[in-house]
């Protein structure tokens, strides 16, 4: 399976505000890469987005698609966002630093 073209992710380009932090709910080993927005996202422990990954959640593979994927509907480098909290779990606190 083949990234996911731009046009298939939301435009989150809103959510590119320096220092901002982005809460996300990642569930790895997924059928497909997907982004879903906060008003279409399950509301679970503070979560904006809900992230689904195709990458095993083992040895940072599961975030390192996450962030990618993530970037990639923001429109930014996966360098510019850093992982604040929640490297092993499924619940993730990015922060846009450009």
């Amino acid at each position: 399976m083949g990234k996911p073209k731009q046009k298939d992710l939301p435009d989150l380009r809103y959510l590119a505000v320096a220092g901002g932090e982005i809460a996300v709910r990642v569930t790895p080993k997924a059928a497909r890469n997907a982004v879903l927005p906060a008003a279409q996202a399950e509301s679970g422990q503070g979560a904006s987005l809900k992230i689904t990954v195709t990458a095993a959640p083992e040895n940072g593979k599961a975030t390192a698609a996450v962030q990618a994927l993530l970037a990639r509907a923001m429109r930014i480098a996966p360098s510019d966002l850093e992982l604040l909290r929640g490297a092993t779990s499924r619940d993730k606190v990015f922060a846009y630093r450009p």
